[in-house]
């Protein structure tokens, strides 16, 4: 693409000709056994051959057999095992691939190129609005703090929320994780402590930093602190650099969940509250 790219360049500069390639001229190529990029200086010597030397042989070659040589050839483009997997690993991206599939042979290549593009960005951003999230707590024997939706056996703790945002916070999640964070909040067993496990956060823009910031308001307004926990350094720094330090200070971030565990469980000691010691 960088090599089209600049012969283009340069063919606009010096009234040349517009080059492009073609992926059934790359199919037929490689099953005659190409390997390398020689294959098209070889194809273009024996075009011009042809037709200095033999202009009448392929005169009367039916255009049926052109097109079936060239169909023939480019079935070796369609992965079907590759599209079968995609059936019974993610019906969402097959059905990605079946829509772009007739997306070219409907609209062509150009708009069904655009197409796919369209919709594979579109995708991304499903994703990223509606990310995965996760209530975490302690199964018995085993280390670490686990989703109870996957673990119903796992214990959550009494007074205090783990809560796992499986997503970069920007524009596109920060209302999303708001209201699930305040629905939290707001639930039967309300807690007094809400640890964000912050690793799956590996950014944070201006709008998910305003929302930060009012929503530690609205916490606090209701006695529920929102801390968080293993949130990486170059997130924490940029979310100083949009001002939340003077909102959410130091003392609410901590290395490790365990630590912040430690924390809630000293804090809810310290005000005569439920001091839940099973976590050692």
């Amino acid at each position: 693409m960088v090599g089209l790219g600049a012969a283009n360049l340069a063919a606009g500069l010096f009234q040349g000709f517009p080059v492009s390639t073609s992926g059934s001229r790359t199919a037929v190529a490689e099953q005659s056994g190409s390997k390398t990029q020689v294959t098209g200086l070889v194809g273009a010597v024996v075009i011009t051959l042809m037709l200095v030397l033999f202009p009448w042989l392929l005169q009367n070659l039916p255009q049926p057999t052109l097109a079936a040589v060239v169909i023939a050839a480019s079935m070796s483009l369609a992965d079907i095992p590759a599209t079968r997997r995609l059936w019974s690993q993610s019906r969402s991206e097959f059905i990605l691939s079946m829509t772009a599939f007739a997306a070219v042979v409907l609209l062509g290549v150009l708009l069904g190129i655009v197409v796919a593009i369209t919709l594979s960005v579109a995708n991304f951003f499903l994703r990223t609005w509606w990310p995965y999230q996760a209530t975490l707590g302690r199964r018995p024997g085993i280390a670490g703090y686990h989703d109870v939706a996957r673990h119903p056996e796992a214990e959550q703790l009494l007074g205090c929320t783990i809560f796992r945002f499986d997503a970069p916070l920007i524009f596109a999640n920060a209302r999303t994780f708001r209201d699930q964070v305040l629905a939290l909040a707001k639930a039967s067993c309300k807690p007094a402590w809400i640890i964000v496990a912050a690793e799956p956060l590996t950014d944070v823009d201006t709008t998910a930093a305003d929302m930060l910031e009012d929503l530690v308001t609205d916490l606090d307004q209701q006695a529920v602190t929102l801390v968080f926990a293993e949130m990486k350094g170059p997130v924490k720094e940029k979310a100083r650099q949009f001002g939340l330090s003077t909102r959410i200070p130091d003392d609410r971030f901590f290395p490790t969940l365990g630590t912040a565990v430690k924390a809630w469980r000293a804090q809810s000691s310290r005000s005569g509250g439920v001091n839940d010691d099973r976590d050692g």
